[in-house]
């Protein structure tokens, strides 16, 4: 028969909306404001630490509308943001830096439906509230740290060779190498094209010199490398803030666009994320003349560095670990109460100091902390940011036994500074220093704002297009606006599957898709209507007017869905967001327009002689 569906295709109709329906459901049960408390070690937090903290927070004086342990975390559900935000500050505060403590939302959502993996969608900054940064990679400190680390490392070479050479210097770009024998320039040739085939060679007119530069190649490698080892870190970092649905995205080829909903203490993000804090651990040059290096005759081996009061201290070139080579760091106190940092090294970084402790035990090693920091100055009456390598030794202590995995190093002004650098140090070191170009903030009060002012326009749009299409289009109209609503449900189920991050933009979409369905079936009824012009019957004109237009609905919504992968695949942030939402609807409603009403219309007006229809 002309209008009627089998069995299976009228059952795959009603098992989707059923569904969609119900992975739907747990966007209307709403969020708790919470705090969020799990251990920052491999330890778990213990059933008597957590009625410690179930006490400290009811001695607060701030009722909870649930303490939830599970799997060794903490969920303290609260009913307002302003007694969220005094309790995590509490347990800042009392806890230390060996617990995490995140502010969440937490969804109400019933177990029956936990159960089947229902979830909400997670809100946007621009709906939950939070801090927005867009942070720019410094490409050519990245540049210049390899040129430092191939300076260094052809120094060790040439020693390792036993090659003769007068200097080694960076300059505009170059690095510089003068031997003492111009005879030994074959031999240096030749280590250069064994172990250095990423420098580009060339040879001055001086027949004792050798000028090399990094490769075309190189260079695109370590900027590329320089991004991405920086937006881990930053999401170790945001890890260590405890923020919930970090969004940590690469924008153009030097800049990284970080959103943490729920935080508001932009000072302290800020200190995070910025940062670029490292050590090194290097032996002291007690052998050579410290006056000499003053003086601006620094031996070959070892290089001048300040001390925390100014004082200069000569320390060899050679570095014995980095802190990319540490694993774990927590701050704490030393049996002398001071600030300290317990550090542990990763495999290789614990063979090389247990080797040269075991080697020089009686001599003094020192740490060398490392910042480099951001000011901003007026240079001819305009703002001019000025980045600083700030390299200052820490401390030094004579090495009295061997050791190698664990240690501590002492030497700070604070605990805060402790715990900080202890943050930094389990994060990893950003490869390259970061610039914050741009701030936003935006409140919880605006988030909400937003949320209203969303959902209004989203319900002032439906209900308009409803209204419209049951007055012109009649039975027809109302079965379409049934189309329309299961439509959103879809949508909206498959946000929730995907556990997407609901944004203004993507709200957009969700209401542009509602005027795409709902033209999908003015293209329909408008063909049933000439075809009824066109003296057919009714049902004659239902099914030609289904497959009349289904060409017309199919162009238009395929040129939507390319523009929608394009803005997918070319944009960034919010543009995703709307391009996600726009895709999803454009897909669902093409299944709702035209099948889902199609099943409807078969119900009312198949298999039976129909004289008139309601369009």
């Amino acid at each position: 028969m002309q209008n009627h569906f089998p069995l299976w295709k009228n059952s795959l109709v009603l098992i989707v909306f059923m569904i969609s329906l119900l992975y739907a459901l747990p966007n209307l049960y709403g969020e708790d404001p919470s705090v969020q408390v799990s251990s920052s070690k491999p330890e778990k937090i213990s059933p008597a630490k957590a009625s410690e903290i179930e006490a400290a927070i009811q001695s607060a004086g701030i009722t909870n509308k649930a303490f939830e342990f599970k799997d060794g975390r903490i969920l303290t559900r609260l009913s307002n943001t302003d007694d969220q935000l005094k309790i995590a500050d509490l347990l800042r505060d009392t806890l230390g830096s060996d617990y995490t403590v995140a502010l969440n939302l937490a969804p109400t959502t019933p177990a029956w439906l936990q159960a089947v993996g229902a979830q909400a969608m997670y809100l946007g900054l621009d709906l939950r509230g939070g801090v927005h940064f867009l942070l720019e990679v410094d490409m050519d400190a990245a540049v210049k740290q390899a040129e430092e680390r191939y300076n260094d490392d052809l120094r060790l070479a040439f020693r390792n060779e036993k090659l003769r050479y007068q200097s080694v210097a960076k300059d505009n770009g170059f690095i510089k190498i003068k031997l003492k024998e111009a005879a030994d320039k074959a031999l240096l040739l030749a280590l250069l094209t064994k172990d250095f085939r990423t420098l580009e060679v060339t040879e001055p007119p001086a027949q004792d010199e050798v000028w090399l530069k990094l490769s075309i190649r190189e260079e695109k490698e370590i900027k590329k490398f320089a991004v991405a080892q920086n937006m881990t870190t930053l999401r170790n970092r945001v890890n260590e803030l405890g923020v919930a649905e970090p969004v940590i995205q690469q924008q153009g080829e030097n800049r990284i666009m970080v959103q943490l909903p729920g935080v508001q203490d932009t000072t302290r993000a800020k200190e995070i994320l910025g940062t670029t804090a490292t050590l090194e651990y290097r032996l002291v040059d007690v052998e050579h003349d410290l006056q000499k290096a003053v003086e601006g005759h620094p031996p070959v081996g070892s290089r001048l560095y300040m001390d925390k009061n100014g004082q200069p201290i000569l320390l060899n070139r050679q570095i014995i670990v980095t802190g990319d080579q540490i694993v774990d760091a927590s701050s704490g106190m030393d049996q002398d109460g001071r600030a300290a940092v317990f550090i542990s090294l990763n495999g290789v970084g614990a063979a090389k100091m247990g080797k040269l402790t075991q080697a020089n035990i009686g001599k003094p090693m020192a740490v060398v902390f490392i910042e480099y920091k951001i000011d901003t100055r007026i240079v001819n009456g305009e703002k001019v940011r000025h980045k600083e390598k700030v390299e200052k030794v820490i401390s030094v202590a004579t090495i009295q036994g061997a050791f190698s995995k664990r240690f501590q190093t002492t030497g700070l002004d604070s605990p805060q500074e402790a715990r900080n650098l202890s943050l930094l140090l389990r994060a990893g070191a950003l490869a390259a220093p970061v610039d914050i170009v741009e701030e936003r903030t935006v409140g919880p009060s605006l988030g909400q704002d937003n949320i209203n002012k969303g959902f209004l326009s989203f319900v002032v749009g439906f209900v308009l297009v409803v209204l419209f299409m049951a007055v012109y289009y009649k039975l027809f109209g109302l079965i379409a606006n049934m189309a329309l609503a299961f439509n959103v449900v879809i949508v909206v189920a498959i946000l929730s599957l995907l556990q997407a991050t609901l944004t203004l933009p993507g709200i957009a979409g969700i209401i542009l898709t509602v005027g795409m369905s709902v033209d999908a079936n003015v293209l329909i009824f408008e063909r049933v209507k000439e075809e009824i012009r066109n003296g057919n019957s009714p049902q004659t004109s239902i099914f030609m007017g289904y497959e009349k237009a289904f060409a017309t609905i199919l162009d238009s919504h395929v040129t939507n869905l390319v523009v929608a992968i394009v803005l997918f695949a070319f944009g960034t942030g919010s543009v995703k967001g709307f391009a996600v939402t726009l895709i999803i609807g454009i897909l669902s409603s093409m299944f709702t327009a035209i099948t889902g009403t199609r099943m409807v219309i078969n119900w009312v007006y198949g298999d039976r002689r129909v004289e008139k229809l309601s369009i």
